[in-house]
Order: structure tokens, then sequence, then C-alpha cells
């Protein structure tokens, strides 16, 4: 009977030792900031969040060079 009550308070203080070490890691924002990036530029390689963005890149960057065909119907 104790052996039980004594592991129910040590599953209890694991799971909030848990929880404890899970906000102090935090949030990791270099990861977060890498992932939004997923056009990337044909020319320079460059990487970009949005397609409006790409657009710009390319228009003012890459003048000379064709659009990539993805960026065709987006409006900047």
């Amino acid at each position: 009977m104790a052996r039980g009550q004594q592991k129910i308070r040590s599953q209890q203080k694991n799971a909030k030792k848990q929880v404890g070490q899970k906000k102090k890691q935090g949030h990791d924002q270099k990861a977060a900031a890498k992932a939004a990036l997923i056009y990337t530029c044909t020319v320079c390689r460059t990487q970009m969040p949005d397609p409006k963005t790409f657009k710009q890149h390319s228009e003012s960057k890459h003048p000379k060079t064709p659009l990539p065909p993805e960026l065709a119907d987006v409006q900047a």
C-alpha cells in the first residue's frame, strides 16, 4: 500500500519536472525563421518568406532575367 502512494507521488513529481524543463527550453527562433523562408531565388539563391517579396526581389535585383513561372500571377 505504501509503495503505491510513493509511486503516485514520484510520477506527479516527474511530470511537474518535465513541464518545468519544457518551459525552460523555450522557443527556437532561428529554426522557426529558417522554416519560414520557403522561396529561393534561382539566380542568387537568396531565400524569401512570401511570393510578393520574391517578385519584388526579382524585379529590383535581376531585371534582365525573366520572372520565374511561379511569380507570373503574383500581385506586387
